[in-house]
């Protein structure tokens, strides 16, 4: 059988960590590949750590063909709602897969708008019933779609957008590897790129460090127009209240989604 990795196809989806692709070569080793590599013609499309581990070792494998694949975008479509999901991908790289979602229907949708129904409902001979066609993808045009799509706060969703536009690469790699949490990320996101970079070399307790300095900045009035108390803060502080009810609303819904995926094993 000729499986040809695609290589491009393969980056699409964020790597695993090495200690992620050990477990899985160990798990491998131990029970075999359990689950079938899935295929596009002679493109592989799923499976591709578990094809590289198998055929390192000479580990036998199934594969089967995914018929409905009409396009590569098709196949992206397909791949993001996969990881989608899955337990272990994380809240930030849900958020990042509904976006690209968004955008890849957004651009079929753009290139192949659906025809007018009176065009869908008359086939070619007036003899044949009229051809069924597939439903358009559905939109992701808000940020409660994505959200939803995603198993997210909007809120959240407007983080993670603020961190893929703004954040720097090392920031970017601390938010996905778990270092630092999505609204720590954002709040660094907002500094120069510079200073997040010296933050994020600088390890996690720094990067806490300058999201407490960026938050404290943005609900602090200026000096001339701040009522104080008698320790000189500034009294308004419903900024700063909104922001907690929001971090605490996020954590509240990321602890019932954990909870909903125990209970359902």
């Amino acid at each position: 059988m000729n499986i040809v990795v695609n290589e491009d196809l393969k980056a699409y989806i964020d790597p695993l960590t090495q200690d992620e692709h050990d477990a899985l070569e160990r798990s491998l080793l131990a029970e075999g590949c359990r689950d079938a590599l899935v295929l596009w013609g002679d493109i592989l499309v799923d499976g591709h750590n578990r094809y590289g581990i198998c055929m390192k070792h000479g580990l036998p494998f199934q594969t089967v063909q995914n018929t409905r694949f009409q396009t590569m975008e098709d196949v992206h479509l397909w791949m993001i709602d996969q990881h989608l999901g899955r337990r272990s991908v994380s809240d930030y790289q849900r958020g990042v897969l509904a976006l690209r979602k968004k955008e890849l229907i957004a651009k079929a949708l753009k290139e192949f708008p659906a025809p007018a129904p009176a065009a869908e409902a008359t086939p070619a001979d007036p003899a044949a019933p009229p051809v069924a066609m597939p439903p358009p993808p559905p939109k992701l045009d808000t940020r409660e779609a994505i959200a939803k799509a995603a198993r997210l706060s909007s809120s959240q969703v407007v983080m993670i957008e603020k961190i893929q536009k703004q954040a720097a690469p090392e920031l970017v790699q601390a938010v996905k590897s778990g270092t630092i949490s999505i609204n720590t990320a954002a709040a660094v996101a907002s500094l120069p790129a510079e200073e997040q970079v010296a933050a994020a070399t600088a390890g996690k307790d720094e990067l806490k460090q300058a999201a407490k300095r960026v938050r404290e900045s943005k609900r602090k009035p200026p000096q001339d127009e701040a009522p104080a108390g008698d320790g000189g803060e500034p009294v308004d502080e419903v900024q700063a209240l909104r922001q907690r009810v929001a971090e605490l609303t996020a954590e509240n819904e990321a602890l019932r989604r954990e909870l909903a995926q125990l209970r359902g094993g």
